[in-house]
C-alpha cells in the first residue's frame, strides 16, 4: 500500500476549496493526477508560525511551494501531463513562468497589500482560522512578505513610487489575463480535452480572484469580462471539487 500523502493548506470559501492560490494549484493538480491526498485544512490547533505553505508530508518526506509538491507527486507516478508533447511541455513552463511574473504581483497586491480588502477581508478571514496570538500576527507578516515581493520584482527605476508600482502590476496582470484567455479560447482546457499542470496553475490564481468578495475589484472586473476564463474556473470546480465543498 502506498504512503500516505498528507497535505495541509489554507481552506475555503466563497464555494472555493482553498482562497489561497498555491494551496488550490496543488489541490487541482492531485485532483487531476488522481493522487490521493488527504487534505489537512489549517485550523486553530496548528503550529506553524510562518504561513508557508502548501506543504506535503509523506512517510519519508516534507516538501513545499507548489513546484517540488509536483514535480514529487510526478515522481510517484502522478502525472497529468503525460500526454503532452515536447512543445506542450514547453508552452506550460512558459505560461507558469509568465502567471509568476505578470499575475502574482497583482493577486498578492489584491489580497494582502489594497488596505481595504486587507483590512475588511483577507485578515479577518485568516486570523479567524490560525490559533491566538498567532492570529495577531501572522497576517501581517504575510501582508508585509507580499508588499516586499512585489517591490523586489517590481520597485525599479523608473517606477519609484507605490502608486507607479501598483498601477504597472495590474497592466500587467490585465495583459496577462487577456493572453491566458486568448489561448484558452474555446477550449476546455489549454492543451485539448484534458487538464495538465498549466490548467492547475491557471485555476489556482484565477479561482481566487473570480470569487472572493472584496470590496476593491479592478482586477476582479477585468476577469470577469473574460467569460471563458470564468467558465474554465466553474467548470473545474463543479468537475472535481463538488462533492469536497463544505466551507462556504
Amino acid at each position: 500500500m502506498a504512503a500516505p500523502l498528507e497535505l495541509s493548506c489554507w481552506g475555503g470559501g466563497w464555494g472555493l476549496p482553498s482562497v489561497h492560490s498555491e494551496s488550490l494549484v496543488v489541490m487541482a493538480y492531485a485532483k487531476f493526477s488522481g493522487a490521493p491526498l488527504k487534505v489537512n485544512v489549517i485550523d486553530k490547533t496548528w503550529r506553524g508560525s510562518r504561513g508557508d505553505v502548501p506543504i506535503l508530508t509523506t512517510e519519508d518526506n516534507i516538501v513545499s511551494q507548489p513546484a517540488k509538491i509536483l514535480n514529487f507527486l510526478r515522481k510517484q507516478k502522478y502525472n497529468a501531463d503525460y500526454e503532452l508533447s515536447a512543445k506542450q511541455g514547453a508552452d506550460t513552463l512558459a505560461y507558469i513562468a509568465l502567471i509568476e511574473e505578470k499575475l502574482l504581483p497583482a493577486v498578492l497586491h489584491t489580497f494582502w497589500v489594497e488596505s481595504d480588502n486587507y483590512f475588511s477581508v483577507t485578515k479577518p478571514w485568516f486570523a479567524s482560522r490560525i490559533p491566538f496570538p498567532l492570529s495577531l500576527i501572522l497576517p501581517g507578516r504575510i501582508s508585509k512578505g507580499a508588499l516586499n515581493r512585489i517591490l523586489l520584482t517590481r520597485g525599479e527605476p523608473p517606477l519609484y513610487h507605490l502608486r507607479e508600482v501598483e498601477a504597472q502590476i495590474y497592466r500587467d496582470a490585465k495583459e496577462c489575463l487577456n493572453l491566458l484567455s486568448n489561448r484558452l479560447g474555446t477550449s476546455q482546457f489549454f492543451f485539448g480535452d484534458t487538464p495538465s499542470t498549466l490548467d492547475a496553475y491557471v485555476f489556482g490564481f484565477l479561482a481566487p480572484l473570480y470569487k472572493v468578495r472584496f470590496p476593491k475589484v479592478q482586477l476582479q472586473e477585468h476577469l470577469k469580462q473574460l467569460s471563458n476564463l470564468c467558465r474554465f474556473c466553474d467548470d473545474i470546480l463543479n468537475s472535481y471539487f463538488r462533492l469536497s465543498l463544505g466551507d462556504g
